[in-house]
């Protein structure tokens, strides 16, 4: 069974950018609401996918992943998402043996910066840069799925 670890972080500063070595523009949808998953499709650079995720909003879930045509990721995006969308920029940070990915969000959402940072167990140990603060990752309101439903700008 597919599993995804992940911790999320609020930024205490920028000093991130400097470090960043990639930044690819997201935009991102959910195909309405379920009790046990919810199912994502992304389209990111040039490069699209459907992910389904288990609906806990914790460090451990269940992740599922398939590239789909690209044409047809956005044709589902615009006829058949829910809006509003996700729209961020994600930017790729190497820190010590992890690679840290920072979302910088717009729209709905503008001035939310997060970092997020996968690991391969639950307690495993890891470099903590200086610029990143707060564990926010048994916040369900810094989860994707609820920023759609839930903006940063309404908090």
């Amino acid at each position: 069974m597919p599993v995804e670890i992940e911790r999320k972080f609020l930024l205490k500063n920028d000093n991130w950018r400097a470090q960043a070595e990639q930044s690819t523009r997201i935009r991102q949808g959910y195909l309405g609401a379920l009790a046990k998953a919810s199912v994502r499709i992304r389209v990111e650079g040039d490069h699209a996918n459907i992910n389904i995720k288990s609906a806990e909003l914790s460090m451990r879930r269940m992740e599922y992943e398939y590239s789909i045509p690209l044409e047809e990721a956005n044709e589902m995006l615009d006829r058949l998402c829910e809006q509003p969308q996700i729209d961020k920029l994600r930017h790729i940070v190497k820190y010590g043996k992890h690679v840290w990915e920072i979302d910088e969000f717009f729209g709905d959402n503008a001035g939310l910066v997060v970092a997020e940072i996968e690991l391969g167990n639950e307690i495993e140990k890891f470099d903590m840069p200086g610029w990143a603060g707060e564990d926010v990752t048994e916040d369900p309101r810094y989860y994707n799925v609820n920023l759609v439903k839930h903006p940063y700008k309404k908090w």
